[in-house]
């Protein structure tokens, strides 16, 4: 019995045995769902639930975020795929967890943040658009902030299956005890799958041409996919009735790991994820609540390219390998004040990552180790405070500010820099925003923000060298004299109402000044970083409306359109507009969903970096499910006429790409089985 086979059948009959004791009773959860929309979601935000995740046949928190509007991602293979939040991707947003900085390993993004957690460790996915987040550095264009599950009251557990097309398997199992001063939760998940296939009915590793030094050897073709095995435990206590302190520990093993998106593919990722905190409120009239967190993480990532052509007449077994390390350790005190008519937050934080990846290839040296990122340190203090006033009844007004001190140093040197390379960062970020109620169900916002983010260690320092440069040789490295992007932004926002109906839009600007963009350099062979003024617009929609008969009706809208204004130019790697509109019967115990996903073309693309034209699609989605107690049941099909289409994301635009683009999967089959005791 292989490893797979063992980890699915232990938690398949500890399924089995649970459902011997299953109660009955059902509760509809789609009007409860609108009401949380309509009373708790700033305008500026928006929640992803774990019922909204567990219906859907998603790999990773990527890949479900793309329901929402505004959301999309990029694809490198069958899982792994990158946030995109507004056109603003990699460094530009902010992906935590509980609060928690995480950072990848890989230069070219196989592994961003949003890959290191499993779906099971997640109670909901919190979205903030723009730079409205003054609690955490960075993130201008916006913060998601993944929120891991507390234990419940007593005795629980739950326990989750999934099987589907190209033998995706999923399983899960978590359970946890809750005593009045004391809890703990633990789970494990595994997650596996074949290589998947496009429309055309061709696997992902058959995208490229016979010629083609990236085409996967024949032996690798029909692979897996990927493995990933996931454990994590979380311990709290209440010393008192007003305080309450948790310590949490995750890790994740990834083994053989494809992206046809790039040259290499990952042999292994390993994460680490430690996070503490104590709370307490009602410390005075005064401080209502007073926040202290701690934090460590670390990810090893090795990747190659033995599964590809490129390395069948290479000495070793692979022509290029990168092992790659990186490491973020931080911490945060806030407080929460009564100040005035107001509450006054206030905090400050600290936070370092260091970050080394060494190369070797055979065309360079005969396989001379080069630190490509040269064991670089990022060093981030801050402060921040943010005030909230209610002017009336109707009218709220919110402001802050934050200062962050960042230094960046290299701890080694490499043909771009030498050892002790460093660059200081002073960024002052603030944010303005006004909520009017006139009427009870409708909410007008608006905001203006100015958001930082610093250079990131790959951008700053950077350098895969070559011995000889040429149109091919794709020399890529960072540019040391890089600036922080500051981004201007201004927000407008409706949100309107009732118990039955749902209905919220926005319109954007954001103006970017010494934007961070990746270009060829000019008259040379070379590509690197460079700072641009930009301008990102686009307006969304969303909409949730109870038709009665126990039918919801739902549907979504987003465009952003990005200017290089110092180009001339379109921005590289916007998403074109692009919709769902959904149908679902759900009287609480069955229900039954038909979705329609709508692109339109994107021909607004960057000549300079060849990007090209990306034609509209359209598929089509079904799913149906029944609750019976604690017991789930859910099969569904997606893309269910295998179109065979592509997301304007695609594309790659680092030298480590593979020059073909990745087409989104064909037809999706798959059953989902759930129980909650």
């Amino acid at each position: 019995m292989d490893m797979r086979t063992a980890n699915l059948s232990i938690i398949g009959a500890g399924f089995l045995l649970a459902l011997a004791s299953q109660p009955a009773g059902a509760e509809n959860q789609m009007l409860e769902e609108i009401t949380v929309r309509a009373e708790k979601e700033a305008a500026n935000e928006e929640t992803l639930s774990i019922r909204e995740v567990r219906e859907s046949p998603a790999r990773d928190v990527g890949e479900a975020l793309s329901q929402l509007e505004g959301l999309s991602f990029v694809r490198k293979g069958a899982i792994a795929n990158d946030v995109v939040l507004r056109g603003l991707q990699r460094d530009n947003i902010n992906v935590l967890v509980d609060g928690v900085r995480l950072h990848g390993a890989c230069p070219s993004r196989m592994d961003p943040p949003s890959f290191h957690y499993d779906f099971a460790e997640i109670e909901r996915v919190r979205v903030i658009r723009g730079p409205y987040d003054l609690s955490n550095p960075g993130g201008l264009g916006g913060t998601i902030d993944v929120e891991t599950k507390r234990p419940g009251k007593g005795a629980g557990g739950a326990l989750n299956a999934t099987y589907g097309s190209w033998n995706d398997a999923a399983a899960s199992a978590t359970a946890w005890y809750g005593a009045e001063r004391y809890d703990g939760l633990l789970g494990y998940a595994y997650k596996y799958s074949d290589v998947p296939e496009s429309g055309n009915g061709k696997r992902l590793t058959e995208i490229y041409p016979a010629t083609s030094p990236n085409r996967y050897r024949a032996s690798a073709v029909d692979s897996k996919a990927y493995e990933i095995n996931s454990g994590w435990l979380k311990f709290g206590v209440n010393p008192s009735e007003h305080a309450r302190s948790e310590i949490a520990y995750s890790y994740q093993d990834a083994d053989h790991v494809l992206y046809p998106y790039l040259k290499m593919d990952a042999d292994y990722d390993d994460t680490h994820r430690l996070n503490w905190n104590y709370r307490v409120r009602e410390v005075s009239p005064l401080v209502r609540e007073l926040y202290l967190q701690g934090y460590w993480d670390r990810v090893r990532h090795l990747m190659d390219d033995r599964l590809r052509a490129s390395s069948q007449t290479s000495p070793r077994f692979y022509s290029m390998q990168s092992d790659a390390t990186t490491q973020v350790y931080g911490a945060k005190l806030k407080s929460t004040l009564a100040a005035g008519p107001g509450t006054l937050v206030t905090g400050v934080d600290y936070y370092n990552r260091n970050w080394e990846v060494i190369n070797q290839r055979a065309g360079y040296f005969a396989y001379r180790p080069t630190a490509i990122v040269p064991d670089v340190s990022v060093d981030n203090e801050g402060l921040f405070a943010e005030y909230e006033l209610p002017l009336g009844e109707k009218v709220t007004l919110k402001g802050g500010v934050r200062a962050d001190l960042t230094q960046i140093e290299a701890g080694k040197g490499n043909t771009l820099v030498s050892a002790g390379k460093s660059r200081d960062f002073t960024t002052v970020s603030a944010n303005l925003q006004l909520t009017y109620t006139p009427v009870k169900g409708i909410d007008l916002f608006t905001g203006l923000a100015r958001g930082n983010r610093t250079p990131d260690p790959q951008e700053l320092f950077l350098d895969v060298p070559v011995t000889t440069l040429s149109a091919a040789s794709n020399y890529w490295h960072g540019n040391p004299g890089l600036r922080s992007t500051v981004n201007n932004q201004a927000d407008l926002g409706l949100k309107y109402s009732n118990e039955r109906l749902y209905v919220k839009g926005a319109l954007f600007y954001s103006d970017l000044e010494d934007y961070i963009n990746f270009a060829p350099v000019a008259g040379s062979f070379e590509k690197s970083y460079q700072n641009v003024h930009a301008t990102i617009w686009g307006a969304e929609l969303g909409s949730q409306i109870a038709l009665g008969y126990d039918l919801y009706l739902r549907g979504t809208l987003s465009y952003q359109e990005g200017e290089n204004e110092t180009g001339n130019r379109p921005l590289a790697e916007m998403p074109p507009l692009r919709g769902s509109v959904s149908i679902r019967y759900d009287d609480g115990k069955l229900f039954v969903e038909a979705v329609e996903n709508l692109a339109r073309e994107q021909d607004r693309v960057d000549p300079a970096l060849q990007e090209t034209t990306t034609a509209g699609w359209a598929t089509t989605d079904l799913k149906g499910g029944y609750k019976f107690g604690g017991l789930s049941l859910i099969a569904g099909v997606n893309n269910l006429l295998d179109k065979q289409y592509y997301s304007h994301l695609s594309y790659a635009r680092d030298p480590f790409q593979s020059g073909v683009r990745v087409p989104e999967t064909g037809r999706f089959c798959y059953v989902t089985a759930e129980y909650a005791f």
